[in-house]
C-alpha cells in the first residue's frame, strides 16, 4: 500500500500584521509578512483502497471529530472524484490558539500529499483554490514561500527574507479570534504598506523583517489575555523585543546573528522558572516549505 512519513507541516510567523479596512461580509482587510519556521508537525498518510477518511493522533492526544486534514482530504476527493482513502496519522507539535497557523499548515500539507498518493494531480493554482475553502492561511503554506499577505490572507506575493532567527513563547491559554476582532481596542493601519516592486530589494525586505510596523491585533489581545501580557513583558526584557503573532495566543522576538547558545539558554531558563502549560523554542527561518514543487 502507497505511503509517505515524515511530512512536515511547519508553522508561520507574521512579521507585522497591519487591519486596513473590512469587507461588507465583515472579514476584516490585512497586511502581513508571513514566514515559515522550522517548528511544525508531523504527518504519516497512508492510502486506503475503501474510500474512508481516519485521523489518527500518534502521541495519543484527544482526536477533533472533523478537523482541518480531514476536511482537506473530503475536499479533494469530491473535487476530483477520487474512490480512495486515506489513514491520517498527525504528531502534533504546534501549541493550538497560536496564531502560527498549525491547523491550516496541516492541511495544506494534506492537500499536497493526497494530490500525489491519489494520482490527482491537480496542479498549484487548483489547490490553492481548494486551501481557500478550508481557511485562509492555507494557500500561504501551499504557496510555500515567504510572502507578503493581503487580503484575508489569500492574495500572496512571495519575498526574499534573510535567514532568521526567533524565539518563540506561549502560555498555556489561547485565544478566541471572534473576541479579538470584535474588541473596542483593535488597532488599524491607515496607511498601507505595499509600495511598487515591494519589496525591492533584501535590504527593504530585512527592514520590514526587524520592526515596519505592528501586530494591529495586540492591544485587543493583551487586554483579554493576561498570558499574553506575561509572555510580552518576559521576552521584551529578555530579548529586547517581542510581538504578538497572528491572532493567537504565541509571541515572538527577533534574535541576533551570533548569540545562538545564549539565546537558548536564556529561553531554557526562561521556561523553567514558569509553570506547566508553557511552551517555547528557538526557531529559524524557512526558506521554502519542505514540499515545495509537490504541485508543479
Amino acid at each position: 500500500m502507497k505511503a509517505l512519513h515524515d511530512l512536515a507541516a511547519p508553522a508561520k510567523l507574521n512579521l507585522f500584521l497591519h487591519i486596513v479596512g473590512k469587507r461588507p461580509d465583515g472579514y476584516h482587510l490585512l497586511e502581513s509578512v508571513f514566514v515559515l519556521i522550522d517548528w511544525a508537525d508531523t504527518l504519516h498518510i497512508e492510502v486506503r483502497t475503501d474510500g474512508r477518511l481516519i485521523r489518527h493522533d500518534v502521541l495519543g492526544g484527544d482526536l477533533p471529530a472533523d478537523d482541518l486534514c480531514l476536511r482537506a482530504a473530503r475536499l479533494l476527493q469530491t473535487e476530483t472524484g477520487c474512490t480512495l482513502g486515506a489513514d491520517i496519522h498527525l504528531e502534533k507539535r504546534l501549541p493550538a490558539g497560536a496564531g502560527m497557523g498549525g491547523g491550516s499548515s496541516d492541511a495544506a500539507t494534506t492537500l499536497l500529499a493526497l494530490n500525489r498518493l491519489w494520482g490527482c494531480g491537480l496542479p498549484m493554482s487548483r489547490l490553492l483554490a481548494l486551501g481557500l475553502k478550508l481557511g485562509a492561511d492555507v494557500p500561504f503554506f501551499l504557496g510555500g514561500r515567504p510572502a507578503f499577505v493581503e487580503g484575508i490572507g489569500e492574495i500572496l506575493h512571495p519575498v526574499t527574507l534573510p535567514p532568521q532567527r526567533f524565539a518563540v513563547l506561549k502560555g498555556p491559554g489561547g485565544l478566541a479570534t471572534k473576541e479579538i476582532f470584535s474588541s473596542e481596542l483593535l488597532a488599524r493601519s491607515e496607511k498601507l504598506a505595499i509600495v511598487a516592486g515591494f519589496p525591492a530589494s533584501e535590504i527593504a525586505a530585512e527592514r520590514i523583517a526587524k520592526g515596519m510596523g505592528r501586530n494591529d491585533l495586540q492591544p485587543a489581545a493583551e487586554a483579554i489575555s493576561s498570558d499574553v501580557r506575561m509572555a510580552l513583558d518576559l521576552m521584551s526584557k529578555q530579548f529586547g523585543n517581542a510581538r504578538m503573532t497572528g491572532s493567537g495566543a504565541a509571541v515572538f522576538s527577533l534574535l541576533e546573528n551570533g548569540n545562538e547558545g545564549k539565546d537558548d539558554q536564556s529561553l531554557a531558563t526562561l521556561l523553567q522558572a514558569l509553570p506547566e502549560g508553557w511552551t517555547g523554542r528557538i526557531c529559524r527561518s524557512l526558506a521554502q516549505h519542505p514540499l515545495a514543487g509537490w504541485a508543479d
